[in-house]
């Protein structure tokens, strides 16, 4: 609200299970990536290409009127 005057956006992201280095642990154990599957309403784990897109949406001028939100990058995973 303070910085709107000013013209500048405040948004976040707000990313499911995504496939990197940090989550390999827990992505290669079967049973967990199973569980992650099964919650997940579009079936897989997010790639960092996936952030990367809502990011930049978020950085472009698509977004000019979108400001005070958080995009959740999930997979479907908090509708489930």
């Amino acid at each position: 609200m303070e910085l709107s005057p000013r013209g500048v956006n405040v948004n976040a992201i707000a990313p499911g299970v995504i496939e990197t280095k940090m989550t390999e642990g827990l992505l290669s154990d079967e049973e967990t990536r199973s569980v992650l599957l099964g919650n997940t309403p579009l079936g897989r784990v997010g790639l960092p290409r996936d952030i990367g897109r809502a990011a930049v949406f978020l950085a472009s001028s698509d977004s000019d009127f979108v400001t005070g939100h958080t995009l959740v990058v999930d997979g479907g995973w908090l509708t489930h």
